[in-house]
């Protein structure tokens, strides 16, 4: 067991230690360290704040808690110089915190059983904190904690709650006091249920109108296609909203989840220059709507013409009629209790023109007339918006790939689902949360390929998992050497048990013994002289896969429903997310309906788009539906390169509709980097994703730098795609310590949970790149900087953000390297940094204002 001290430690550090113990023992928190003073010498707050954040913080970040003797009655003397004498004296005090004591112990009572799974900080920024902890089984709770010792904090359980998925599982307060925390336990909430969609067609334009709805933001394609968010998030709004004339308009924003009837709804706020601005939640997963709509105000305008008529010092008699025959008109077609409040204020005119004008001016009468507004020249509210919420692991996972057959001891045994259970822990303890296999399907043995990818294979030559379909069966049977479908099951659970979720490769080609070829001859295009051409991805050939064509005579509907209910099956042996292959080159439409029709009934399925091709066909995957794609992160290696690209990637539309993924090397990428750089080149492209994305994965063997390259091609030599290869997992010169902390680091800080929030800053040196990242405007700065050079070590001046945080260019931060775990102040903006890629080639700091800053 250990035991980290909670007084004067933020929640991120204590989820750090947690997160860092928890694997190889039960952590105990303690309040204060038993055998040291437990006051400071100036508190800023009262004591007894301070002692309730570090005993609430201790009990419920940990498995267990230890109490200092002492501690329940404010006993200041360390425990190994307490006399009998100090004891009595502090049962007499004012300090009395036995209640505290036994309600945090009861809190304690409702955290789920210890299974040794890591705390995972939803927002660990100061006033709240809110951390998610996970037990055995399903059971799962959020404890947020305020760490304000002062002011009370306004919270939304609800809210926070469906950022995991979940919902509280019991009616909970709004309002955290100062120092104190609550136990939220959470249950499933069940996921958008949509309608399976109709065919595609044309939407109709909205008529113009006398009211301009335009520029509304976040749209893509004016609501053709759906703008990618996370559930939890909250949706920013904006539109440019004006009219002819000098009427006063209103502006009301709409929203909805798309099996839901009812639209819940908010006034829009005039901003500047004709643009209004509204937000709203996404509590559950799966798609939402939003709608705009506009008015002229008939009393708006009135009340900002009686208003300057009043203040001008005219008569307003006339005025004063007017607004009353608005009172009488709206009042019938208003709720109850609009209603009252109007006939009220009409009861009380007539007693001047003084007072009648206070009375039509009313904030309260105004909120009431806005919402009984008849609104006879409404526009924008039929047209619609969508907006797909996501789970987390759409936005933030981390990614390892391999090769079930290659987790074996010999390359004469292939490897089977049962080998790759016992690997689970390994990738489990590197900080992975997906494991992705290649094709699992039978192999073919027409054309089929031998080692690095030759013609003539051996007759004990696996051939490629890519080459799918024999006499075994198509895309929905298993490799019989893999193991049986009840070891797939099996081996499912098991990843599930370990916090790893299992993603399948959805490859649309077939060998030429595939079953279908066979049974559907009308799904392919074949050769006059009835032969089929083979694959191929100019210069690369694929003489042992043949492809469907989507259009051929029999192919619609029959082979697109075929692939969908190859997928739905594989969902239904807990499969929910698919890395596919190639999209780029099947249809558009197919894509747009195979995953509306396959979120239909699970909204959480996701799909990762490998698509190495034009950017805007890159970006129309994601439009219709690709949850993720792969990148051109592989070939941005020089600091312009990585800096124009990710720029690219935070701005407009990408941002909307694009989630980039940055694998470090694929089975079919061998980066010409990686080939040259030795271990300092795995490490930094390994920072650079990790940092830069909130997804990124790694091909089985980068962890142990394996590089070696067919001569003058981006491609492994003896590469695993045509021969079973076993590895030592303990090899010299891995980075696997690297990665776990890198992945650690990833787990703690919200700003490295998206590759938005990004921000380039000044570094004085073309081989040096740095950035920082936030996950909130108000928040943390993660700054990182990596050495792009993997042979030499460089130094530069950089310039830290101090105006971030409101500092003047002398001011002073709080700085921790995560890296490497020191903690300083920096002075000043301006600093000089070295970074040597034969130690580590890059830093990862968290800069936090001081207290009191601006």
């Amino acid at each position: 067991m250990s035991a980290p001290i909670a007084a004067g430690r933020s929640v991120a550090d204590l989820v750090e230690d947690y997160n860092a113990l928890a694997p190889a023992t039960a952590v105990i928190g303690c309040p204060q360290d038993p055998f040291a003073p437990r006051l400071p010498a100036r508190a800023p707050v009262h004591p007894e704040r301070i002692r309730r954040s570090a005993l609430t913080e201790a009990a419920l970040l940990a498995d267990g808690w230890l109490m200092p003797m002492g501690f329940e009655f404010g006993m200041d003397v360390p425990l190994l110089h307490a006399r009998a004498e100090d004891f009595a004296a502090a049962r007499q005090d004012a300090g009395d915190r036995r209640e505290a004591v036994a309600a945090v112990n009861q809190a304690v009572a409702g955290l789920p059983v210890r299974a040794g799974r890591p705390l995972r900080a939803l927002d660990t920024q100061a006033p709240l904190a809110a951390v998610l902890r996970e037990g055995a089984g399903q059971a799962r709770c959020l404890v947020l904690l305020n760490t304000d010792p002062v002011n009370a904090l306004a919270i939304d359980p609800v809210r926070l709650a469906a950022g995991w998925g979940s919902a509280a599982a019991t009616t909970l307060a709004s309002s955290l006091s100062p120092a104190s925390a609550l136990v939220v336990p959470l249950d499933e909430t069940a996921p958008v249920r949509e309608p399976a969609p109709p065919a595609p067609d044309d939407r109709a334009a909205l008529a113009a109108g006398r009211i301009a709805i335009e520029a509304v933001a976040p749209t893509v394609e004016g609501g053709r296609f759906a703008v990618k968010r996370r559930v939890g998030d909250g949706v920013s709004v904006t539109a440019d909203i004006f009219g002819d004339g000098h009427e006063v308009l209103a502006a009301e924003l709409r929203w909805r989840a798309e099996d839901e009837a009812e639209w819940s709804r908010a006034p829009m706020a005039h901003r500047v220059n004709d643009i209004w601005e509204g937000e709203f939640p996404l509590l559950r997963v799966g798609r939402h709507l939003f709608a705009i709509e506009a008015w002229w105000s008939e009393f708006g305008t009135f009340r900002r013409d009686l208003a300057k008529k009043r203040d001008a010092g005219l008569d307003i008699a006339l005025e004063i009629r007017e607004g009353r025959l608005i009172l009488e008109s709206f009042a019938p077609g208003a709720v109850p209790a609009d209603r009252a409040l109007i006939e009220a204020h009409l009861a009380r005119l007539g007693a001047g023109q003084a007072e009648d004008a206070a009375v039509l001016l009313a904030d309260m009468l105004n909120e009431a007339m806005m919402r009984a507004d008849p609104r006879p020249h409404a526009t924008g509210g039929d047209r619609v918006y969508p907006v797909e919420a996501d789970r987390e692991a759409a936005a933030f996972s981390s990614w390892y790939e391999l090769f079930p057959r290659s987790i074996t001891d010999s390359p004469s045994r292939h490897g089977t689902f049962r080998d790759v259970v016992g690997r689970l822990p390994a990738i489990r303890d590197m900080g992975f949360d997906v494991l992705y296999f290649p094709p699992i399907h039978p192999i073919g043995q027409t054309n089929r390929k031998g080692r690095n990818n030759t013609l003539t294979p051996a007759a004990d030559d696996p051939g490629s998992p890519y080459a799918i379909g024999s006499s075994d069966g198509g895309h929905d049977a298993i490799h019989p050497e893999l193991g049986s479908r009840e070891d797939f099951r099996a081996l499912v659970r098991a990843a599930a048990d370990h916090g790893l979720e299992i993603a399948l490769d959805f490859a649309i080609q077939c060998s030429p013994d595939h079953p279908w070829l066979e049974e559907h001859p009308g799904w392919f295009q074949w050769r006059p002289d009835g032969s089929m051409r083979y694959a191929e991805n100019p210069p690369k050939k694929y003489q042992d896969i043949v492809n469907v064509d989507f259009y051929a005579k029999d192919a619609v509907p029959g082979l697109w429903l075929a692939m969908r209910d190859v997928v739905q099956g594989w969902v239904d042996e807990g499969v929910r997310i698919f890395r596919v292959d190639n999209p780029h080159t099947k249809p558009f439409p197919f894509w747009e309906w195979l995953i509306a029709d396959i979120r239909s009934r699970d909204p959480g399925v996701l799909f990762l788009a490998e698509a190495f091709t034009r950017p805007k066909v890159m970006y129309r995957l994601g439009k219709v539906g690709f949850s993720q794609s792969y990148t051109y992160f592989t070939w941005r290696n020089s600091k312009a390169e990585l800096t124009e690209y990710l720029s690219e990637l935070n701005e407009a539309p990408a941002r909307d509709i694009f989630r980039p993924h940055f694998f470090v090397n694929t089975p079919d990428i061998n980066p010409v980097f990686l080939q040259r750089s030795g271990r300092p080149g795995f490490l930094i492209r390994a920072a650079l994703a990790a940092t830069l994305s909130g997804l990124w994965g790694v091909y089985s063997g980068f962890e142990l730098c394996e590089a070696a390259a067919v001569p003058g091609k981006e491609e492994y030599l003896d590469s695993e795609k045509y021969e079973i290869k076993p590895r030592d997992w303990q090899a010299p010169g891995n980075i696997i310590a690297e990665i776990t902390r890198l992945n650690r680091i990833r787990r703690s800080q919200p700003a490295l949970q998206s590759h938005l929030g990004l921000t380039f800053y000044n570094a004085f040196s073309d081989e040096i790149l740095c950035f920082g990242k936030r996950a909130r405007p108000d928040g943390d700065i993660i700054l990182v900087a990596v050495n792009l050079d993997p042979f030499d070590a460089h130094e530069a001046g950089i310039e830290v953000p101090l105006w971030e945080f409101g500092l003047p260019d002398d001011g002073s931060i709080a700085v921790e390297d995560l890296m490497r775990g020191h903690r300083f102040h920096w002075h000043g903006k301006s600093q000089s940094i070295r970074l040597d890629p034969r130690e580590l080639p890059f830093s990862i700091w968290r800069l936090s204002a001081p207290t009191g800053s601006p």
